[in-house]
Formats: C-alpha cells, structure tokens, sequence
C-alpha cells in the first residue's frame, strides 16, 4: 500500500476518533439539549450517528490537511545545510544613515 493512501487512513482513523470523543463531550455536557433530543426521540440515534458522522467528515479532512501541510516542515535528507526553507541568511551590516536638514 502506498504511503499516502496510509497516512490518509490513520489520519480519517484520527480524525473519526476525535469526533466520538467530541460527540460524547456534546452528549454529555447537554449542550443545547442535545442529550433530551437524542435520548428522548424515536430517531435521536440516527440524529447522533449523523452528528458522529459529518464532524467525523469534518475532523478527518482537517487532520489530514494539517498533517500534509506539516510535512513540509520535517527534514530532508539532501544536502541542503539551511534547513531546508530556501533562505539563505547572512550577517547583518551595520548602515550609516546622515540626516539632511
């Protein structure tokens, strides 16, 4: 299996994981009367399985985005001695600036 299709599992894998903490916090803290809603409905587990779903949807892109966009930040193995921003820096000189009056 390619190394991306990998990273993108365990990052769904997160990101679904973190919306069933999110969702459980929700639950249990009653936000909006979210708990009387679900618990109190003949389709509140559908309500709950469809909020565990979408912000699983949402949490899983954001996880993965983050992730890609981290990955430019980690080291190269090439013989770039800058870290690898593409900047090189220089010592600072000092400028002598006259007044005009």
């Amino acid at each position: 299996m390619p190394k991306l299709v990998k990273l993108y599992i365990q990052q769904v894998a997160i990101g679904f994981g973190l919306s069933a903490v999110f969702t459980a916090i929700l639950i249990y803290f009653n936000i909006g009367n979210l708990q009387r809603l679900v618990f109190g409905s003949s389709d509140g587990l559908l309500g709950l399985f469809l909020i565990f779903f979408f912000n699983g949807l949402v949490f899983a892109g954001a996880q993965f985005a983050i992730r890609i966009m981290r990955m430019g930040f980690e080291d190269d193995d090439d013989d770039d001695h800058h870290g690898g921003d593409g900047v090189h820096h220089s010592d600072m000189v000092r400028i002598r600036i006259s007044e005009k009056s």
